[in-house]
């Protein structure tokens, strides 16, 4: 079994649709909302992937993959197609996978296990 999944993302909808992805895979996945709650459960925790909103407004590009150093998991980022300059800032900041929404929608169920290391 693969390990399990944080999503960092306060929007009810689109976390349900992570969230149940994940079952449906077989995976376990676990809901944070704030960046601090993030880098709480990363603390010690074994995870597959963070799936990350970026759009999430306690995102702080400035601290958070510093404060994790490079012994953590696999960032999957995902944000609106229109905004350019968010999805660079994830991609020079250290999210090792980022993408427009659409495309994450589009490739979650196939990758989602690839994501997590299933």
């Amino acid at each position: 079994m693969a390990n399990p999944i944080l999503v960092f993302c306060d929007d009810l909808i689109f976390t349900s649709k992570i969230t149940a992805t994940a079952r449906a895979k077989g995976l376990e996945a676990a809901v944070v909302r704030t960046q601090d709650a993030l880098t709480a459960k990363l603390q010690g925790a074994t995870v597959g992937c963070v799936v990350l909103d970026l759009h999430n407004a306690t995102l702080n590009w400035a601290t958070l993959f510093p404060a994790l150093g490079a012994n953590r998991p696999k960032f999957i980022g995902f944000g609106s197609h229109v905004d350019v300059a968010t999805l660079k800032a994830a991609r020079d900041a250290g999210c090792d996978l980022v993408m427009p929404r659409s495309q994450f929608v589009n490739r979650l169920e196939d990758d989602l296990p690839k994501w997590a290391g299933a």
